[in-house]
């Protein structure tokens, strides 16, 4: 039962028919392999839109964790739940990503064809759920009207690996999320419950994260073949782009609701970015390109959109949304026609000054790009970032990069904003940052970065690491690591290397930093530049071999350089 007010009087309102719901519905996909799905829809009967959500981590526990479907059904919507391939109660041998795109169109196509849909298709989900309606997208199904793709990629080149290096973070996801119950269907021995899978990761997490070489991993031989499979795939391999996404936008004619945070996964707000400009730009002669761009100040999941803050860093209630509402607010336009207001087509959360910023185009108005260059600071071995180009006092900063020391993550594995103070304070890094600001910079957008960087050795990575710092020291990131990290010798994007020759300068280049978010006046912008930041990315073994292979290392010596011939600088998309 519930209860609404009209003119200031209480109303009873009937209370609904609990919705149909049919489970383990099978769906056969086009090889013969049956999937298995719940349908749930409204009680009253008749022909629905219809939502469908794929998954890999159960369609029972997305039953029982989220009210997206049972609100859509409340709405008036059909709502299917199904279980990808090879997971839980649907058929077939799973393999990440590999069969959603054909399985998702037939999926789509199935549902439109039921006697309870009236043939208009939407689709929803975060993570996983979100990139395997891309992949579906992408295979051109008719029926789908509508897709709320959140918190996903738009490349496989910065999300399996990013800036040439593997991705530490999939064998914890194996583990976690995907072993478990690969084990239980196979009769494998190992954890079969998440529990148990919790249990050994705090004997074997660590060793299997820096375990070397990186394809040195028993505990996933059986669970995961397909993981070896990506280890022998090197940054940039063509073999990489069954998954890809950017350039392929024509295909797809849905509408799309592109949603992300700023302390989402790094692939997370550049992918929802990168995707909405996409279809602008593929759409670019239609009257209304149908795609939204929503960026929050937002970690990865669901239940923090809901949320005030973000790690150790409080943004107020202007922070929250109501994820439901927003998707279904979003099909009811593209699905039902319903005569909502349509939003801005771009909302982005500008953290610092916690408000929303709109527009209608990308970038937003009045955006203007800043540089600041890294220069010598004011005592020896101190670094700066000057606003002239001829303020900048020319030299080089230095620092050691130890693969069997390397810098680690002190917060790791808590997503979000964190007091990174110490982390200036190593001997193994370089810093640079402003002064105190003499007035408020908001930055809203992709920064860009130019970094002139030597090495000793014949391969090293870089990390970029900025900071908004407050008078009282208090040195919170920006954004999840991923997006500012660089190996030298896969500058120009791969498969194949280019190894460094000792003590000449390469121009490292950035393209993907992203942020919104206020320094307030007062505050200092803090440029760290890192060796290594384990454990959420490989190590450089700086002997120009691949760690996936050997675990032969050394150590190196990273050389930053900034004079005139070496312009080492981050430009700023800053707004009024």
């Amino acid at each position: 039962m519930r209860a609404g007010r009209l003119a200031g009087l209480a109303v009873a309102l009937p209370a609904l028919a609990e919705p149909v719901i049919e489970r383990n519905v099978a769906v056969p996909m086009r090889d013969g392999v049956v999937l298995r799905a719940t349908v749930l829809r409204p009680a009253d009967g008749g022909r629905f839109p219809t939502l469908v959500y794929r998954t890999p981590y159960g369609k029972d526990n997305a039953e029982r964790a989220y009210s997206l479907h049972h609100r859509a059904v409340e709405r008036g919507y059909a709502v299917m739940l199904q279980d990808v391939r090879g997971r839980y109660a649907s058929d077939g041998e799973f393999e990440p990503y590999r069969h959603d795109g054909k399985d998702g169109f037939d999926t789509i196509a199935w549902a439109a064809a039921q006697p309870w849909s009236d043939g208009e298709v939407g689709t929803f989900g975060l993570s996983y759920p979100g990139a395997v309606q891309w992949l579906a997208a992408l295979e051109s199904p008719p029926a789908l009207k509508a897709m709320a793709p959140a918190m996903t990629y738009s490349t496989t080149r910065n999300f399996f690996h990013s800036g040439g290096v593997f991705d530490l973070s999939w064998i914890s996801w194996i583990w976690h999320n995907i072993a478990p119950d690969v084990r239980r269907r196979k009769g494998l021995p190992g954890p079969r419950t998440a529990a148990e899978a919790d249990e050994a990761w705090e004997t074997l997490g660590n060793a299997m994260r820096t375990r070397l070489p990186l394809r040195d991993l028993p505990e996933l031989r059986d669970v995961a073949p397909y993981y070896f499979d990506w280890m022998a795939h090197p940054p940039g391999d063509p073999w990489w782009d069954w998954a890809e996404v950017r350039g392929r936008y024509g295909r797809t004619s849905a509408a799309v609701l592109n949603l992300s945070g700023w302390h989402d996964e790094a692939y997370g707000p550049e992918g929802a970015l990168t995707n909405f400009l996409g279809l602008v730009e593929s759409r670019r002669d239609a009257a209304d390109a149908r795609t939204e761009l929503v960026i929050g100040p937002w970690i990865h999941g669901i239940a923090t959109i809901g949320s005030t803050r973000a790690g150790e860093r409080e943004f107020g209630a202007a922070a929250m949304l109501d994820y439901d509402a927003l998707v279904l607010d979003f099909m009811d336009r593209h699905l039902r026609s319903a005569p909502t207001l349509a939003p801005p087509r771009v909302r982005v959360f500008v953290m610092g000054e916690d408000r929303w910023r709109t527009g209608d185009a990308w970038p937003l108005p009045g955006v203007v790009e800043r540089t600041l260059w890294l220069s010598a600071g004011p005592r020896p071995g101190a670094g700066a970032l000057a606003w002239l180009g001829a303020d900048v006092r020319p030299g080089s900063r230095s620092f050691a990069a130890d693969p069997q020391a390397p810098v680690v993550d002190s917060y790791a594995p808590a997503p979000g904003a964190h007091d990174y103070r110490a982390l200036a304070e190593r001997s193994d890094v370089a810093v640079f940052e402003t002064g105190p600001l003499t007035e408020a910079v908001t930055v809203i957008g992709r920064i860009r970065a130019e970094i002139f960087v030597s090495v000793d050795a014949p391969d090293a990575d870089l990390w970029l690491k900025l900071h908004d710092v407050a008078p009282d020291g208090t040195a919170y990131n920006l954004m999840s690591p991923g997006l500012d990290l660089m190996r030298a010798s896969y500058r120009d994007g791969g498969p194949e290397r280019k190894p460094l020759e000792a003590g000449k300068p390469v121009l490292l280049r950035f393209e993907d930093l992203m942020t919104g978010n206020r320094f307030a006046a007062g505050h200092r912008l803090r440029l760290v530049l890192t060796p290594s930041f384990l454990p959420h990315f490989s190590r450089n073994l700086h002997t120009g071999e691949s760690e996936t292979v050997s675990s032969r290392s050394r150590s190196a010596r990273v050389t930053i350089h900034f004079d005139a011939k070496h312009p080492s600088r981050l430009v700023l998309p800053t707004a009024p």
